[in-house]
């Protein structure tokens, strides 16, 4: 079972901005604006759960052969001219939108479109289609899109505390009745039921469980999501939530620089090892620092630890299969 299902041979979209589907992103600032080009082709198809079972899902892929959910993640800087071409693989209507830069509008099944826009405010974004809200978006269209500060490697905003590697964090819940009815075209028509929960499409598998090691199958393990470094590695990680439930993020061994929330700078930078994110696209932006565990007698400077979700749902799977839920290491190493 792989994290991405190939359906059909396609052709692999041209991206000049720093994509995020292999693990930490990288970053080298310029002292010039750049031209960055991107493909997204809509596809659809099925993708394994934690449990074995499969769901069908849509996504913004990197091939019109591939499915991926969530899309690969985009890094450009602040001056860029960014341009995104959107091919509709698909016989029904779709957008791309990041909210207060760019609507694509009404991508009709089968078209393409090309939407282009100047990177003008740092921060962390999220792509996603609007039409037929929530349901396309929570269906798998979506993913994370960055804007650094023009000439800086280090920094969310201007003046941000600094950090080494950064990530994305992409929260999403799975309803397979909501995906059995977008299989067929159709609308849900029955409340929200959460059975899966996934970080960046993966939920975590507990030890001695199949494939427990595979990164590709393992959100412990997916080198997009799990938390690794030594001291001193301080990790930002900007933490989109695409579902339909809030959640409470629990990370132990540190607190996080807790910098912004829905977009907005916090006027005071508070250290937190648990941060709420709300449904519906809320969002934040945080700093792992790798400091020495302070409550750790004797110190010690490395191990494993966990994220999980406080909110007890989401260590589940398919309705009761525990530790197989939204959650990732922590590896001091």
């Amino acid at each position: 079972m792989k994290r991405r299902l190939f359906l059909k041979a396609g052709t692999v979209g041209l991206a000049s901005a720093v994509s995020g589907m292999s693990g930490l992103l990288s970053w080298s600032s310029r002292a010039y604006a750049a031209t960055i080009n991107q493909t997204f082709f809509i596809t659809d198809g099925m993708l394994p759960l934690a449990d074995g079972s499969t769901a069908y899902f849509k996504g913004f892929s990197s091939s019109a052969g591939g499915l991926d959910v969530p899309a690969q993640s985009l890094i450009v800087q602040e001056g860029d001219t960014v341009n995104i071409t959107l091919v509709n693989t698909l016989n029904t209507d779709h957008s791309f939108v990041i909210d207060g830069v760019i609507d694509s509008g009404t991508i009709n099944g089968g078209d393409t479109r090309t939407v282009s826009f100047t990177a003008d405010q740092a921060g962390s974004y999220l792509f996603y289609d609007k039409l037929n809200a929530p349901y396309n978006r929570v269906i798998g269209l979506h993913g994370g899109f960055a804007i650094m500060p023009q000439g800086s490697s280090d920094e969310l905003y201007s003046g941000s505390p600094t950090f080494k590697k950064q990530l994305f964090w992409v929260l999403n819940e799975v309803d397979p009745a909501w995906n059995v009815r977008m299989q067929n075209d159709n609308s849900p028509n029955t409340a929200f039921k959460p059975r899966y929960f996934t970080m960046n499409g993966l939920s975590a598998r507990p030890p001695g469980s199949p494939n427990y090691t595979d990164p590709d199958v393992n959100a412990f393990y997916d080198p997009r999501t799990k938390l690794s470094g030594s001291i001193g590695d301080r990790t930002l990680i900007r933490c989109l939530n695409v579902g339909m439930c809030s959640h409470s993020l629990h990370w132990h061994a540190n607190h996080l620089e807790y910098l912004t929330s829905n977009g907005q700078i916090r006027n005071d930078i508070w250290l937190k090892d648990i941060i709420g994110v709300d449904n519906n696209m809320g969002q934040f932006d945080a700093i792992y620092p790798f400091e020495p565990p302070p409550d750790a007698y004797p110190s010690v400077t490395k191990g494993k630890y966990v994220m999980h979700l406080h909110d007890e749902m989401t260590q589940t799977a398919g309705g009761g299969l525990y530790q197989f839920g939204a959650a990732t290491n922590i590896d001091f190493k």
